[in-house]
C-alpha cells in the first residue's frame, strides 16, 4: 500500500512538471518593435540589403539573449508612435528625450545613443559653427517640422523666425531628405545643414560625396539624446522587465561591442 501511494505521488509530480514544461515551451516571448527609417541607425531592409541598422542590431542582441523573438513593424515615426500608444507595438527604439512627452509610453533610463551633431558644408568652405551669429547670412537647409530645440534653442528659434525665412530652405519628404539636402549643398543652392554626425557620415559615404563635401564639428551645443519608449498598454510588471533588460543590455554593449556594430555600418564617433 505504501509503495502504491509513492508511485501515485511520483506520477502526480511528473504530470505537474510536464504541464509546467509544456506551458513554458508554448510561452513564446515576442517583442513587437515599431521603427522608422533613419539610416544608419534604423533601416528598412530590402531583399538586396537586409541590414536593419545600428540600433536594431543592438536591440536584437539585447533581447535575443533573454529568449525574445522580435517582430518588426517598419512604419513612419508618427504611425509608430500611434501603434505604441495603442499597444499594437511594445516599444519604439528611438524617440527624442522630452520632458513634454505624453503618458502613452514610458522611457527607458538608458539612451540608445547620445549623438553629437555636426554640420555639412562644401569642401572648400572654411566656415565653422561658433554660436548662432556664425550662421547669419548662410543659406540653411532643414526638414519639414524638424525640431532641433533639444540641441540648441537658439538654432531652432533662428529657423522659425520669419525674418530669416529667405535664408532657410525647408525640404519636405520622408526618407531621402538628407540626401537631397547634401546634393543641394554640392550644387550651391544652400550652404549648410546640421544633423546627427553618424547620419551625416552614412549619407556622405553612401553617395560618394566625401570629395565634394565635408563634415564640420563642433555642431550644435547639446547632444541629441534618443531613448527607447515602451507602451503603457503593456502590463506594468512585464513593461518594467522589458525596460530593465534594455537598460542592462545597453550598458553591457558600451565600448568594444558598440564599436563593432558601428564599424559594421562604416560609421564611428
Amino acid at each position: 500500500m505504501k509503495n502504491n501511494i509513492g508511485r501515485c505521488w511520483s506520477c502526480f509530480v511528473c504530470v505537474i512538471i510536464s504541464s509546467i514544461s509544456i506551458a513554458n515551451a508554448s510561452e513564446t516571448k515576442i517583442l513587437k518593435v515599431c521603427y522608422d527609417q533613419w539610416p544608419p541607425m534604423t533601416i528598412f531592409p530590402t531583399h538586396d540589403a537586409p541590414l536593419r541598422g545600428v540600433v536594431i542590431d543592438m536591440l536584437a542582441q539585447v533581447y535575443s539573449a533573454h529568449g525574445y523573438t522580435i517582430e518588426y513593424y517598419e512604419v513612419p515615426l508618427a504611425r509608430g508612435l500611434d501603434m505604441v500608444t495603442n499597444g499594437l507595438c511594445d516599444m519604439l527604439p528611438e524617440f527624442l528625450d522630452s520632458k513634454q512627452a505624453d503618458n502613452a509610453f514610458v522611457y527607458a533610463s538608458e539612451p540608445t545613443f547620445e549623438y553629437p551633431s555636426a554640420f555639412v558644408v562644401r569642401k572648400d568652405d572654411p566656415w565653422h559653427y561658433n554660436g548662432i551669429k556664425s550662421i547669419e547670412g548662410k543659406r540653411i537647409a532643414t526638414g519639414q517640422g524638424w525640431d532641433y530645440s533639444s540641441m540648441s534653442l537658439e538654432y531652432q528659434h533662428y529657423l522659425d523666425n520669419p525674418d530669416n525665412a529667405h535664408f532657410v530652405e525647408v525640404i519636405a519628404g520622408d526618407d531621402d531628405v538628407v540626401e537631397r539636402v547634401l546634393m543641394m549643398i554640392k550644387g550651391e543652392r544652400v550652404d549648410l545643414y546640421a544633423d546627427n554626425a553618424l547620419v551625416l557620415q552614412h549619407v556622405l559615404n553612401r553617395n560618394n560625396l566625401n570629395s565634394a563635401l565635408k563634415i564640420v564639428q563642433p555642431g550644435l551645443e547639446n547632444k541629441l539624446v534618443e531613448m527607447p519608449i515602451f507602451s503603457n498598454k503593456i502590463p506594468s510588471e512585464k513593461r518594467q522587465r522589458l525596460i530593465s533588460i534594455w537598460n542592462e543590455g545597453r550598458r553591457a554593449l558600451k565600448g568594444q561591442q558598440e564599436q563593432i556594430i558601428l564599424k559594421k555600418y562604416n560609421v564611428m564617433f
